[in-house]
């Protein structure tokens, strides 16, 4: 929690929104998102989340290495991040006082990755995920107990939409509560259509 943001703490907060960044990043990148969520529902507590990790290219910060990542070892340095990207959420839960049922995260790229994979977990950290730019580590197993928003540009060099597809499909087929957004001509970032879509994402949840 040192290095996390909190962007917007009301007195008594009726939601907890939790943005986590991408890889070699910091918190500051996901702060302007952060301050338009806190802009549309005061009754938020809004914290951009700063893994305890630096990263190892040098600079920003990391859920998990990606140095020599590969499609069969990415599930299990997932697997080794999970337990303390699950002990952020939930030290952000204890010091707003917000549980997991009024609990939003949003990831984008690697910080999607942990949030959609922390729906395969049995227990249940949060109420929605909305993953920006992100993907599943391994195709998911379980029906997840909270929707789940995907949301990705078509023109993302990084991490292709065709994950996006496929993780709706799988989340389909296991007969989940997901939603799939592509942007046309949006790349590995953050613009003003992807965030009018995750305002209305949580002001759904929150009616």
């Amino acid at each position: 929690m040192t290095h996390s943001l909190p962007v917007h703490t009301p007195p008594s907060p009726k939601h907890l929104v939790l943005l986590f960044h991408g890889v070699g990043a910091l918190p500051q990148n996901m702060v302007t998102l952060g301050q338009t969520i806190a802009e549309a529902d005061p009754q938020a507590a809004v914290i951009s989340v700063a893994s305890p990790d630096p990263s190892e290219t040098g600079g920003g910060f990391q859920w998990f290495p990606v140095r020599g990542v590969t499609e069969d070892d990415r599930p299990a340095r997932v697997a080794a991040a999970m337990p303390g990207f699950v002990a952020c959420v939930q030290a952000w839960q204890a010091k707003t006082g917000v549980d997991a049922h009024a609990t939003t995260l949003i990831g984008f790229s690697q910080g999607a990755i942990m949030a959609l994979e922390s729906t395969q977990l049995p227990e249940t950290i949060a109420a929605r995920v909305i993953s920006l730019s992100g993907r599943f580590a391994a195709p998911p197993r379980v029906v997840p107990a909270c929707p789940i928003h995907l949301i990705h540009g078509d023109a993302d060099p990084i991490i292709a939409a065709a994950h996006a597809q496929r993780a709706y499909d799988d989340l389909m087929a296991l007969g989940a509560h997901v939603t799939l957004d592509i942007l046309p001509g949006l790349t590995h970032t953050i613009d003003s259509a992807a965030t009018r879509l995750v305002l209305g994402y949580l002001k759904r949840s929150a009616a």
